[in-house]
């Protein structure tokens, strides 16, 4: 199964050269940048193309491997994460240090998505649909000047191989961080709402 597949020459390459068959094409949500490698992958091999509308269960299995699908609207209406063993496919809905833009307007829905992701256990290894880590991190230290573990964050960062750690996120993502004391008091002083969680999700949003 290929999710988001662009570098399709890759992909068939590696399916080639390790004698995998690739059935499935998917993607995390339908804009071009993460789509534009389905009618290469379809032709370059037997597989079908998995749509949105196609998708009637958060689980499918492909030859006995498990694959949970969830919605996670926010990003966009169709925004979908697709989790298997410890690892999850984020796209443009969880980046690795920050989160993608609200261009579907529905602020409720990207929190509801945000706390699902963060329900999943810390071991939970993120791969996002792209890299945005060095300004991530310097949004987040700009919030955080003494939070220690962004430097941590940044040295295991290597741009051959973009991933963290559920765990990281909870430590340096601003935007997983509206229950931590020190980030509440960052919304207070600039005057923004902080009362409840759904108040500290919102003013998030609005800094930047």
């Amino acid at each position: 199964m290929a999710v988001d597949g662009g570098a399709f020459d890759e992909i068939l390459s590696f399916a080639e050269g390790h004698r995998l068959n690739l059935i499935l094409v998917a993607n995390t949500h339908e804009h071009v940048d993460h789509t534009s490698g389905n009618a290469y992958l379809l032709k370059g091999s037997a597989a079908r193309l998995m749509r949105r509308e196609d998708i009637h269960t958060n689980e499918i299995e492909l030859e006995g491997q498990k694959i949970r699908i969830y919605d996670t609207p926010g990003h966009t209406i169709d925004s979908l994460c697709f989790h298997i063993d410890n690892v999850l496919i984020t796209g443009d809905t969880l980046f690795n240090g920050t989160i993608g833009n609200c261009f579907s307007g529905d602020l409720k829905g990207f929190y509801q998505s945000i706390k699902k992701i963060m329900s999943l256990s810390g071991s939970t290894v993120i791969y996002a649909g792209h890299d945005y880590v060095h300004e991530a991190m310097g949004f987040a230290r700009r919030l955080e000047p003494g939070n220690e573990y962004i430097e941590t964050f940044l040295e295991n960062y290597k741009p051959d191989h973009v991933f963290s750690r559920l765990t990281d996120e909870l430590r340096v993502n601003p935007y997983l961080r509206f229950n931590e004391p020190g980030i509440i008091d960052i919304l207070k002083k600039n005057g923004l709402p902080a009362n409840t969680e759904w108040q500290r999700w919102q003013s998030l949003m609005t800094i930047d």
